[in-house]
């Protein structure tokens, strides 16, 4: 077990190497390991466990009634799977999750988290704190997918990355990247930029972004 890993988990803020090994020694716990591309939990299935990325990166993702593919988001190590799904009467996956590399996941039953968070006070502290932050992340991307036209998606990621002051960017994805993030074709976000340079809002050179006309970005949000 790399605790050095553990040590940067958001669960574990403010814990030494040393003290996460003592936390984890008092229950059970185990690794377990998925291949590439293979299904870690499927939409619908019931959390039962915390699971902690400990190595790889795992993405959750869910289908759309056309049948295409959304990406909701990457977790890579050391994020925690569905612990906004813990507890409440509808404790299941919301998406499918699916490994996006060789990924070993540290898993901790339910009943025996339960009792971790009712013996440390910092570890319980740290859990509500990590599902706030999620469900705030869900809250903001179902107002995301409602944006009916593509343009309208993409002016909201850049203003949504560029804050309130900030005039350029450095997109955090490619295009392939955005495409599998917005859920179209990838040749459908090329159109998009093209569109919104040709239109004079924005610049590009690669994944820098320069914002020329704010307003006009605020304006497409509405489509």
């Amino acid at each position: 077990m790399d605790y050095s890993i553990l040590a940067k988990a958001p669960l574990f803020r403010e814990h030494t190497e040393e003290q996460i090994r003592s936390i984890l020694s008092a229950v059970p716990h185990r690794l377990r390991r998925f291949s590439e591309r293979s299904l870690i939990a499927q939409s619908g299935d019931t959390v039962k466990s915390l699971m902690i990325v400990m190595n790889g990166t795992v993405k959750g993702e869910m289908i759309n009634l056309s049948g295409r593919v959304i990406k909701i988001e990457d977790v890579p190590a050391p994020g925690a799977l569905a612990a906004a799904f813990m507890f409440g009467s509808m404790n299941v996956f919301p998406v499918n999750v699916v490994a996006v590399s060789d990924t070993e996941l540290l898993i901790i039953e339910k009943p025996d988290f339960l009792r971790l968070l009712m013996q440390n006070d910092r570890l319980l502290i740290n859990f509500l704190d990590m599902i706030s932050n999620r469900s705030q992340f869900l809250s903001e991307k179902i107002k995301f997918l409602n944006f009916k036209t593509i343009r309208g998606k993409l002016a909201h990621y850049i203003l949504q990355k560029a804050g309130e002051t900030k005039t350029d960017i450095t997109l955090d994805m490619t295009q392939s990247g955005l495409a599998e993030f917005f859920g179209v074709a990838r040749p459908s976000i090329a159109r998009a930029i093209g569109e919104l340079e040709s239109d004079g809002v924005i610049e590009t050179k690669g994944r820098f972004v320069i914002i020329l006309d704010r307003k006009k970005l605020l304006t497409l949000t509405n489509d």
